[in-house]
């Protein structure tokens, strides 16, 4: 890592804006990348407003829409939509110079695999975080707490590489610690997203609001009892209870609770969903275990139902 070290987020959304917001304001040399021209615009015009948690106020940060010219960076977050995963990288590759470290904190499973595809698997880590932001317009994030964030090395294991960029993006605004277990962690996290993203995007609920529904509340921790089921058949150790836990605190009053789901904001926009990365994840591995999993199944086909209105086909298949 060097003296002054340079962060690329490709994907500028709103966990992208945060997390470049956070870093720039915290001394970090951040650079936001991100094909909506009229939010770089706005963010280099008049820099990154960020409002809610921690007070309202601007941040200066660089935003580009494409990394052509960029040279090679120390750290590069991944933060576009899962069904971008490949794309992005793809035309970004060149800023992964042979130190480069690229970490992904997408929602759902198999980013980390496609990116080790295309920059190699000894510059990627895994990441996850409980942080909730959204989008209120072009240069304005809406941070809705301060919730920690991990980084560690894909599958698991100890590494000071991962433990350094913990300890350096602490430092600089963002709370991290560094894993042993990477990828169970990410399990942990998608068990959120299976129970409380498909539900907040059909009702177009708060993620507390659905909470608040006895039925829903059903619902959510049946699909999340079902994605324990085959999380267990893979080989990793999850309790249900603990996963019903992490989902009760972030609805919580101190949580992101009054956020809608990253998949609800995505309907509203008449955008595709990363719902084949998230349920659909666990419907795909169910099947290969032989393993029903009615209630996520379900949640796919209604959101299918409701993308079927705008979306005409998928990005990647």
């Amino acid at each position: 890592m060097t003296k002054n070290p340079t962060l690329y987020v490709i994907g500028a959304g709103a966990m992208g804006s945060l997390f470049g917001g956070l870093l720039s304001e915290g001394g970090l040399g951040v650079t936001l990348i991100d094909p909506w021209r009229e939010h770089v615009d706005a963010v280099n015009a008049n820099g990154l407003k960020m409002i809610g948690y921690g007070g309202d106020r601007v941040v200066p940060v660089k935003a580009v829409t494409t990394a052509n010219g960029l040279p090679p960076a120390d750290l590069v977050f991944v933060q576009c939509k899962s069904y971008h995963t490949v794309t992005a990288m793809v035309s970004a590759s060149h800023v992964v110079g042979p130190q480069t470290a690229v970490t992904s904190f997408q929602n759902g499973l198999g980013n980390e695999e496609l990116l080790a595809e295309i920059v190699g698997n000894d510059r990627v880590l895994g990441g996850l975080t409980a942080q909730g932001a959204s989008i209120e317009g072009p240069g304005l994030v809406h941070n809705y707490a301060e919730l920690p964030s991990w980084i560690g090395e894909m599958p698991k294991g100890d590494s000071e590489r991962a433990t350094n960029l913990a300890r350096m993006l602490s430092a600089h605004g963002l709370p991290t610690s560094a894993s042993d277990y990477i990828l169970q962690d990410i399990w942990k996290k998608l068990m959120v997203n299976v129970g409380i993203n498909a539900l907040s995007g059909i009702a177009n609920l708060k993620i507390n609001a659905v909470m608040k529904v006895p039925e829903m509340r059903l619902t959510v921790y049946e699909a999340i009892d079902e994605a324990v089921t085959v999380a267990r058949k893979t080989g990793l150790v999850i309790d249900s209870r603990q996963a019903h836990g992490v989902l009760d605190k972030i609805a919580g009053p101190d949580g992101s609770g009054e956020n809608r789901s990253s998949l609800c904001n995505d309907l509203l926009k008449r955008r595709q969903t990363e719902i084949d990365y998230i349920n659909g994840a666990i419907v795909k591995l169910g099947t290969g275990y032989g393993i029903e999993t009615p209630v996520n199944s379900t949640l796919v086909a209604a959101v299918k139902g409701l993308e079927s209105h705008f979306v005409q086909k998928k990005i990647n298949p």
